[in-house]
């Protein structure tokens, strides 16, 4: 984890491996700060999703036991809203860092639209992860 102090607080950038760690086993939220449509082609399964135009502190869910993580798609737009979160009296903001491009990269599990046929379906990451993940849309069509 990388950690960068500005005078409202720390943000915190973690790493897709710390993210996935902590996410899988229930520590984190995770906030994705992009796009609707950026959200409904590809997202992390269980990301809640608040967009940066939207983003300010009275929104985010209250989670005393969870730490809050954002992400968005390269790491931009969720270190601005790290920033809204510390302007906002926070102390501490933490994101993925290198976005969801990362998360890709580092072969993480996601849910993503199959361009076939148009439905979301699980993608990237290893079986073991793939169980840690809610069924997609589809899976629960009877």
């Amino acid at each position: 984890m990388n950690l960068e102090t500005v005078d409202e607080g720390e943000i915190q950038s973690w790493t897709p491996d710390e993210v996935a760690g902590a996410f899988f086993r229930g520590e984190i939220v995770l906030i994705d700060v992009r796009t609707p449509q950026e959200y409904v082609f590809e997202h992390i399964a269980g990301a809640l999703l608040l967009p940066m135009p939207y983003f300010k502190t009275q929104y985010l869910p209250l989670q005393a036991d969870k730490q809050l993580v954002l992400y968005c798609g390269e790491g931009l737009r969720s270190e601005h809203c790290a920033r809204v979160m510390l302007a906002g009296g926070s102390g501490i903001a933490a994101q993925l860092e290198g976005g969801f491009k990362a998360w890709r990269e580092a072969e993480k599990p996601y849910i993503g639209t199959n361009t076939m046929i148009g439905t979301p379906q699980r993608m990237g990451g290893k079986v073991k992860d793939q169980l840690d993940l809610p069924p997609p849309l589809m899976d629960r069509v009877v």
